[in-house]
């Protein structure tokens, strides 16, 4: 019984995609991170325990989307609050002085402008990679995409914050 609603999930979701999409976009006010989610909850459609008869299985699908997205606003907003703990960490023995702080600081900040301007998928492969340490087999199956297809993202990621950081620079 459970399949069967499952299934019929989605096939809501893929014949009410492009309504669902509008709606999920114009509530979180980003094109990207509606596509993210709408991607997980597709995945996330794809399971086989018990669920009990769905009334309205748009609203449901529009709920889960919404949670995903909430789930990865914290996520990006936790990872923020750890790049700027050890940005603010420094060796006891290394004195710095203010001109190097103040440089450090505001490349801490042009990289953070550059994170924010990737699409989401984007940077949560280039912050699974560099910080986490991911390896690309891992990082393809959490984001159900080819090794490929890591790499070429971790590239135009890379290639993104580079450009970023070397126009943050010149006057």
């Amino acid at each position: 019984m459970s399949d069967t609603v499952w299934a019929s999930l989605r096939r809501t979701f893929f014949v009410r995609y492009d309504e669902i999409r509008i709606r999920l976009a114009r509530s979180l006010g980003s094109k990207e991170l509606a596509d993210d989610a709408l991607h997980d909850t597709y995945l996330r459609l794809h399971r086989s325990d018990a669920i009990g008869v769905i009334q309205q299985p748009e609203s449901y699908i529009f709920r889960i989307a919404l949670n995903v997205a909430t789930d990865k606003r914290r996520e990006e907003r936790r990872r923020a609050s750890q790049a700027e703990v050890l940005a603010s960490i420094r060796p006891q023995d290394e004195a710095l002085d203010l001109s190097r702080e103040l440089e450090a600081r505001s490349e801490v900040e042009a990289l953070k402008r550059a994170l924010a301007e990737l699409p989401p998928r984007r940077r949560a492969i280039l912050i699974a990679a560099r910080v986490d340490g991911l390896s690309h087999e891992v990082i393809a199956e959490r984001f159900n995409i080819s090794r490929t297809m890591v790499q070429k993202e971790l590239r135009r990621a890379v290639s993104h914050c580079v450009e970023r950081l070397g126009k943050s620079e010149s006057p």
